[in-house]
């Protein structure tokens, strides 16, 4: 069989369980997430071996360390993975909830409503909690699954996906209602990318590259996920404290992830006291700085160029300014940033409004690291993704931004 009919076979079987998810209720949705957590846990060791392979395969292959920290599963993040799962079952249902609804001056009554998407394809590269991310959050906002992760994390998903469909079924729910997307390389996604008609929406979740292509070569409706090219703002009434803490924990706490922070503006004004201090902090960590010419006078700092503060490093390097003022911080971010986080530490809460007004990015943070931009630690559970466009969802996506709205007119006789 070829690779076109398996994804369009896989495609629609998950369009037969999506009318079946449609309908279930929360309590049907909440025991399935609840059994696919405690299967998690239960099937640990064979989970665990799976993504061993991985591993070693892309040690073989000369993967970069930072790609195979995406990869890597161990018990605590196993563990997180399906406390993620059993902290979505614990959120409200977003089907059925009313977004507004009136009676119109005709007596027609009103109501704009919240429905599953239906099927939603999500391409991603490594990372294989996303699997289990996903599917969680796709079954309890009413859609069937279409995975498809990338062949470094085959292994892995398969076990996991496996250990999911079982859980899921044993809660009297289709097993189709997560499938992975078959065929190997490019093209069972670029399948899937023109699977129109069968998949509602599809969503990138990636590097650059992935995202580009998906967004271009796709006819299904794209939700497009974006890089992150993070900045911390420290401004001239910093708490310089707060300022060192915030800097060293969005740059060194996990590098690897689209919320740590890429880049560093420090106002003129405190660049005397704080550069010695923030660069000892940031070397002692292990990051390689590359700074503008203030930057560059001290030892250990690498000259930057323009590419270095357009770059999503994904590593122990951070590009470095010293800026005049907020308004030159704000036009450095708006020229570099790719709109996802971007972070001021300051205690004039004028400075914090005007920055928050006048950067354009899904989230602006005011005293906080950019680490915080996630859907978990905003309380949604887990995350699909965070969007960085402007259309239907921006910012971390959870329950509600995997649903589409309907009306429902109800009336008596009623006729135009």
């Amino acid at each position: 069989m070829s690779v076109e009919a398996q994804v369009r076979g896989t495609a629609l079987r998950a369009r037969e369980a999506s009318l079946v998810l449609a309908l279930a209720t929360r309590a049907q949705k909440d025991t399935a997430l609840v059994a696919m957590a405690t299967a998690l846990v239960e099937h640990a060791p064979e989970i665990l071996a799976a993504n061993q392979e991985d591993i070693a395969r892309a040690e073989r292959g000369g993967t970069p360390a930072n790609i195979i920290d995406r990869l890597r599963l161990d018990d605590d993040r196993l563990a997180a993975m399906a406390q993620g799962l059993r902290d979505v079952a614990g959120l409200p249902d977003p089907v059925g909830e009313v977004v507004r609804g009136s009676t119109l001056a005709n007596g027609l009554e009103l109501r704009q409503v919240r429905v599953p998407f239906g099927v939603v394809g999500i391409i991603y590269e490594a990372r294989p909690n996303v699997t289990a991310d996903a599917a969680g959050i796709l079954l309890k906002s009413g859609n069937a699954a279409l995975l498809r992760g990338s062949s470094s994390a085959d292994a892995s998903n398969t076990a996991i996906v496996a250990v999911l469909q079982d859980a899921i079924e044993w809660a009297g729910l289709p097993r189709d209602a997560v499938q992975l997307v078959p065929g190997e390389g490019h093209e069972g996604a670029k399948v899937l990318m023109r699977s129109r008609g069968l998949v509602d929406v599809l969503i990138p979740r990636g590097g650059a590259g992935l995202i580009r292509s998906v967004v271009e070569e796709s006819t299904v409706p794209v939700i497009e996920t974006g890089v992150g090219n993070c900045h911390v703002y420290v401004d001239r009434a910093a708490d310089l404290d707060k300022a060192l803490a915030i800097v060293v924990n969005a740059k060194t706490h996990r590098t690897s992830v689209c919320n740590a922070a890429e880049s560093l503006l420090v106002h003129r004004d405190i660049a005397d006291g704080f550069l010695p201090t923030v660069i000892d902090a940031l070397s002692a960590a292990g990051v390689t700085i590359h700074g503008d010419a203030h930057f560059a006078e001290y030892d250990g700092v690498v000259p930057a160029t323009d590419e270095d503060y357009a770059t999503e490093y994904l590593s122990l390097d951070i590009s470095a300014a010293v800026v005049d003022n907020l308004e030159a911080a704000i036009r450095h971010i708006r020229t570099y940033s790719s709109q996802h986080t971007d972070a001021i530490v300051t205690e004039d809460l004028a400075a914090a409004r005007r920055f928050t007004a006048a950067v354009d990015s899904a989230a602006v943070l005011v005293n906080a690291s950019t680490r915080f931009t996630d859907g978990g630690e905003f309380g949604f559970g887990a995350e699909i993704g965070i969007s960085t466009q402007k259309l239907h969802a921006r910012g971390p996506m959870g329950l509600p931004e995997m649903t589409s709205t309907k009306y429902i007119v109800t009336g008596d006789g009623h006729v135009r």
